[in-house]
């Protein structure tokens, strides 16, 4: 049996469920993997792995020196945006909590870009992004696209895997209920066993 931290490392190398890629959004969320036997690999479980999940998605640089507080942000908006995408999925209402911190994270650093001043070169636009706020930079970004994906035509392409103990979300293509290949055969391998032993 492989421990939690073997899955952690080979994990971080498996396709990402259809929708991450263009939701960081939905990366978040799936960034805490429910395993076999009841264990949880969680991609933000350290400062290290956090600030390795950002810079890997282009929203910190990869020597930003997270602490622990970032990381709890981090999984705290995490825990927000799975309560939203199950409420979508299930066609419930959200909890209001969820949907302030989203708001939170959103308003918490300008997003329009502002109007700076060079002594050389004049004027220019850029939006800020001192060290200090990356963590809130990140955040805000996050929870700019949590609120795209919820409020988009695609929100009804979302699901959750639909492979026991998995606990990721995706946007559906066609008839596919699975985030990867590996939970689609161990639901296929579900589905087989019940049979043999139905007719046992």
């Amino acid at each position: 049996m492989r421990s939690v931290e073997e899955f952690v490392r080979e994990e971080t190398v498996l396709l990402p469920a259809p929708g991450e890629a263009e939701h960081p959004a939905l990366a978040l969320a799936n960034s805490a993997v429910a395993l076999p036997g009841g264990h949880t690999a969680d991609l933000l479980g350290t400062p290290a792995r956090a600030e390795q999940w950002l810079a890997r998605r282009g929203l910190a640089p990869a020597d930003a020196g997270l602490e622990e507080v970032c990381a709890t942000q981090l999984r705290s908006l995490r825990e927000q945006v799975r309560s939203l995408l199950a409420s979508r999925i299930a066609g419930q209402p959200a909890l209001p909590a969820a949907v302030t911190a989203v708001n939170d994270a959103m308003t918490r650093v300008p997003t329009a870009s502002l109007l700076l001043w060079d002594e050389k070169t004049g004027p220019y636009r850029a939006a800020p992004h001192p060290t200090t706020a990356i963590v809130e930079h990140a955040l805000a970004a996050i929870a700019a696209d949590a609120a795209d994906l919820l409020t988009a035509p695609d929100a009804v392409r979302l699901t959750a895997c639909a492979s026991p103990p998995c606990n990721r979300f995706l946007l559906r293509h066609g008839r596919r209920q699975w985030c990867s290949t590996r939970c689609g055969d161990r639901a296929r391998a579900a589905r087989a066993y019940a049979r043999r032993t139905a007719v046992e």
